[in-house]
């Protein structure tokens, strides 16, 4: 593979990552995930962000240099946008190979640097505003984007070109062909890395959305006309799209979001498991998209992007030793770390000898400032009036949620 003119001297060069591996060793990524980095040729040359030695993307990046005439030992410097070591684990063979680079980063980044791989020389600390003049007309503008998603992310930007280096923000799931920008895919294309860009961002950036906001803002005057991100695709044709989605993503952190309801069960033998149906029905003839997953069997990540996006929550669960069933309760606690506040919530659920779900459930989501409507609990296998009231109490979480969906 070649490395891809985006713009005016300026390069794009990744990998894609297809190895099976999980990504931040835990969100599957069945259908890969591109590693990108950029090349910004003036007088003198820029590589903005970095890749790690995974799936012999060191390799892959080093044959794309040679395409375009870049000897890697002979890059001027070297733009850490972001310190996690999917973007910076190759630094340290790097620093072998081009020894006189001077790497650029925040003083957070700067301090990352030292810790991660040992490096003190030779590293220049920017702000907000500075820039780095690479002549031939071309520069990088340097804006500091904390927690988005770690304390020591910067974004840079080309103005000659409007390009917006952005690192993790903006980014999505899914390996990218030889279609890179927005206007190279097809319909289907686009509706992937829609979904992918949404399960990327309740997985990595969720959060951290406030600060998503923030940064966002600090972009207002900027002419954009590429925004190139570390992965996934790049946009061109509007780039003003992927940013109103992550806006969007953003506002959905507190609630309300979608009129959507994601519906989680699990079942120990089986009798919370027989009403799931009468939950979705309620909820279908209420004419409310419901997601539905089953824990432990279904991906963690998958259901954290339902739920990023649906107003309403159903949890399907036994007690378990008074408490709640384990994998329900990992569920939870995942939900309560990416702050999916603001939630209209139901549940439903068996017992054995005694009750406790409903308690623990309410003790720990305490400050996720989720409204619940009455549970249905019910010993041992249920009966056909607790089918008619679980289908009843999802069409009254179906109507709370038309009414206080975002709009």
């Amino acid at each position: 593979m070649r490395a891809r003119e985006i713009a005016g001297g300026i390069y794009r060069i990744g990998a894609n990552i297809t190895n099976g591996d999980l990504f931040e060793g835990m969100w599957a990524i069945p259908d890969g995930v591109s590693l990108n980095a950029y090349i910004v040729r003036g007088e003198k040359t820029a590589l903005v962000d970095l890749i790690r030695d995974w799936d012999d993307a060191p390799m892959k990046i080093r044959d794309q240099l040679a395409s375009i005439s870049v000897d890697v030992k002979k890059i001027d410097y070297l733009i850490l946008n972001h310190l996690e070591p999917d973007h910076t684990g190759w630094l340290g063979m790097f620093r072998d190979l081009c020894p006189g680079a001077e790497i650029l980063t925040t003083v957070k980044g700067a301090a990352l640097v030292k810790s991660f791989y040992g490096i003190e020389d030779g590293v220049r600390t920017v702000k907000t505003g500075d820039t780095l003049d690479l002549g031939a007309g071309k520069k990088l503008v340097f804006v500091e984007a904390p927690n988005v998603h770690w304390p020591e992310t910067m974004l840079s930007y080309e103005p000659s070109a409007g390009v917006l280096f952005s690192c993790d923000a903006f980014g999505s799931y899914g390996s990218v062909g030889a279609e890179l920008f927005d206007d190279e895919l097809s319909a289907e294309g686009h509706a992937f890395f829609e979904k992918e860009t949404l399960r990327y961002y309740a997985n990595i950036v969720a959060g951290f959305s406030s600060f998503v906001e923030k940064a966002i803002a600090k972009l207002e005057g900027l002419e954009i006309n590429i925004i190139a991100p570390s992965h996934g695709i790049l946009w061109k044709e509007n780039p003003r799209t992927i940013i109103s989605r992550y806006l969007r993503y953003a506002a959905y952190a507190k609630g309300p979001a979608e009129p959507e309801v994601t519906l989680v069960w699990g079942s120990m033998y089986g009798n919370t498991e027989k009403l799931v149906e009468a939950a979705t029905e309620g909820l279908k003839e209420s004419a409310v998209p419901v997601h539905v997953f089953q824990t432990p069997h279904d991906d963690i990540s998958r259901i954290l992007a339902a739920a990023w996006k649906s107003t309403g929550l159903i949890f399907g669960m036994p007690t378990y030793e008074y408490k709640m069933f384990p994998p329900m309760a990992h569920v939870i606690d995942e939900l309560g770390r990416k702050k999916i506040f603001g939630r209209k919530v139901f549940r439903f659920g068996s017992f054995g000898w005694s009750g406790g779900a409903a308690k623990d459930l309410a003790e720990i989501t305490a400050k996720f400032n989720w409204t619940f409507i009455e549970q249905v609990e019910f010993s041992g296998c249920p009966g056909s009036a607790d089918y008619e009231l679980v289908k009843t109490r999802a069409k009254e979480l179906a109507g709370i949620v038309k009414q206080s969906a975002l709009q």
